[in-house]
C-alpha cells in the first residue's frame, strides 16, 4: 500500500507540473507527459478482483506470498492482498473450496487428491509450483544413538550422506521386540512429507502401512506408525516423546537442533532430487471467473520466486520471514536452511545450496508429471483403492495443473522486461524420465503403471 501511495504522489506532482507547463509547450511539455505515462504503466490486465486473501501456513517456503507482498510485486499487479496464517492444512483447504480464502500455500497433495477421489473433493487449480526441496527427516536424541552405529562414516569420522533407513530397521525391530509401536509424524495424509516418508522407508524394506477405502488411518500392516501433527507442532510433540521422528518442511527441522532435541537425518533432497514441494492453489470457479486476477497473482509470484532466489536476497528473505505475521521463527533458525546450509547432528553443518529452491531448475512451472508423480504415490498406497487405467493420469493432472497460465503471465514478464525469454521452459509439460531417488528407481510420467509396478511394497496395477 505504501508503494502504491508514492507512485500515486508522484503521478499527481507530475500531473501538477504538468499543468504548470501546459502553456510552454515543446521539449519540455513532451518528455513530462512521457514521463507521467511512464509512471502510470500496467500490466494492461483488467482486474476483475483487486483485493484478495490468500492463506499459508508458517513454513519457510511460504516465502513467495511474503515477498510478494513485501516486495510490492502484487501491487505492482493492481492487486490488494492480505496474507494470512492457517492453523492447519485441512483448514487451508476447507477455506479455499468454501470461497474464504482466494487463494492459498498449498501442499501439493491437497488439490490433486480433491480432483482424484480421496478426501474433500472440489475442483482446484495449480497455476503455479513453490518451491523445490525444502523438507527432512528428523528423529528423537534417542533414536539417533541408536541408528549412528548402523550409518557409514567418512575418514573424519562424520556421517556418510544420505543416510537411508536401513540404519533405523534395527531400531524399529528392538521397539517391536519390546512390544512398543515406532511411531513418526507426517502433516497430512496427502502431504509431500507422507510420501517422502513412505518412500525412505519401504525404500529400505520397512512398510509405511497402506490405506484402504474403509480405513483412511494409513496403518494397516504397518512396522512404523504414522500419524498426522502440524508443522509447528513438529518439535513439541517429539519432545514429548509422542512420536520418535517426522518429516516436516522448515524451519521445524532446524528447529530441533537448535533444541537440541532431535537430529535431522536426511533431506527430501536426497529421497527425490529437485523435487517439487508446495504449490499456490485457486478453485477453478475463481480462476474462470477472475482469468486477469489469476494471470496477475501469477506474475507477482513468479517474481517473488526470481527474487528469492538471488543469493545477495536470501539474508533479507530470512529477516522478512522471521516477523511473526509469517513464519515466527528464530532468524538463526531460518538462516541454517534459507543460506545454502542444513545442520544435521549439532555442528555438523553442511553445504546444500539447492536446499531452498524458488526459481531455477524452472521450480515456478507446474509440470504434469510432477502432479503424476503424487498420483503415483496416492495409487501405491491406497489412497486411491481400485487401479486406474494410464490414461487417467495424464487426463486427472491437466484439468489441476495449469502451466497455460503460468505461460500467459511468464510471457507477460519477459514483455515487461522482469524475466529473460530463457525463463520459459520449452516443453510439453512433461521432464524427463529421471533416476534421481533414494533406491535409483526410473520415474517415466508417462508410464505410471510401470513405475507404480516396480516397487516390492505398495499396490500393483496391470
Amino acid at each position: 500500500m505504501k508503494k502504491m501511495k508514492t507512485i500515486l504522489n508522484k503521478t499527481l506532482s507530475l500531473i501538477a507540473v504538468a499543468m504548470l507547463l501546459n502553456s510552454c509547450g515543446g521539449k519540455e511539455k513532451k518528455e513530462v507527459k512521457e514521463t507521467v505515462k511512464e509512471e502510470v504503466k500496467t500490466s494492461g490486465l483488467e482486474i476483475e478482483k483487486p483485493q484478495l486473501t490468500f492463506g499459508f501456513i508458517k513454513l519457510t517456503d511460504m516465502a513467495p506470498l511474503a515477498i510478494a507482498k513485501e516486495k510490492g510485486y502484487f501491487e505492482d499487479e493492481g492487486l490488494f492482498v492480505s496474507v494470512e496464517a492457517q492453523s492447519n492444512w485441512k483448514n487451508v483447504l476447507d477455506r479455499v473450496i468454501d470461497g474464504q480464502l482466494d487463494g492459498s500455500h498449498m501442499l501439493a497433495g491437497q488439490p490433486i487428491a480433491a480432483g482424484a477421489g480421496f478426501g474433500r473433493q472440489a475442483e482446484l487449480v495449480t497455476t503455479f509450483s513453490m518451491d523445490l526441496n525444502g523438507n527432512g527427516i528428523t528423529v528423537s536424541n534417542d533414536v539417533w544413538s541408536k541408528m549412528k552405529p548402523n550409518v557409514p562414516k567418512d575418514e573424519g569420522g562424520k556421517p556418510v550422506h544420505p543416510i537411508k533407513a536401513e540404519a533405523l530397521k534395527p531400531v524399529i525391530d528392538e521397539y517391536k521386540k519390546s512390544g512398543r509401536a515406532f511411531k513418526m509424524g507426517m502433516v497430512f495424509p496427502v502431504s509431500t512429507h507422507n510420501y517422502e516418508i513412505r518412500y525412505w522407508l519401504a525404500a529400505a524394506g520397512i512398510h509405511p502401512g497402506m490405506y484402504t477405502a474403509e480405513n483412511v488411518q494409513g496403518q494397516i500392516d504397518a512396522e512404523v506408525l504414522l500419524s498426522v501433527t502440524p508443522p509447528p507442532q513438529m518439535p513439541a510433540t517429539l519432545e514429548s516423546g509422542t512420536i520418535y521422528g517426522y518429516c516436516v518442511g522448515e524451519p521445524w527441522n532446524q528447529q530441533a537442533v537448535f533444541k537440541g532435541i532431535g537430529v535431522p537425518v536426511t533431506t527430501n533432497y536426497d529421497i527425490w532430487k529437485n523435487n517439487p514441494e508446495k504449490v499456490f492453489v485457486m478453485t477453478k470457479k475463481f480462476i474462470e471467473e477472475n482469468p486477469n486476477t489469476a494471470t496477475a497473482v501469477t506474475k507477482a509470484l513468479i517474481r517473488a520466486g526470481k527474487w528469492l532466489d538471488q543469493p545477495e536476497n536470501r539474508a533479507e528473505a530470512v529477516k522478512i520471514l522471521s516477523k511473526p505475521q509469517y513464519v515466527g521463527a528464530p532468524e538463526s533458525v531460518l538462516a541454517n536452511s534459507m543460506t545454502g546450509t542444513f545442520e544435521f547432528e549439532k555442528g555438523d553443518k553442511r553445504q546444500m545450496p539447492d536446499f531452498n529452491v524458488f526459481y531455477k531448475y524452472h521450480a515456478t512451472y507446474p509440470f504434469y508429471s510432477d502432479g503424476i508423480w503424487f498420483l503415483t504415490q496416492m495409487r501405491r498406497w491406497g489412497q486411491i483403492p481400485e487401479s486406474k487405467p494410464a490414461d487417467w493420469y495424464s487426463e486427472t493432472i491437466q484439468k489441476i495443473y495449469r502451466p497455460d497460465i503460468w505461460k500467459k503471465a511468464a510471457e507477460l514478464l519477459v514483455k515487461e522486461g522482469k524475466i529473460p525469454a530463457e525463463d520459459i521452459p520449452q516443453t510439453d509439460g512433461y521432464k524427463p524420465a529421471t533416476t534421481d531417488f533414494i533406491d535409483g528407481k526410473k520415474f517415466d510420467a508417462k508410464d505410471p503403471l510401470g513405475y507404480i509396478n516396480s516397487f516390492s511394497i505398495g499396490n500393483k496395477d496391470k
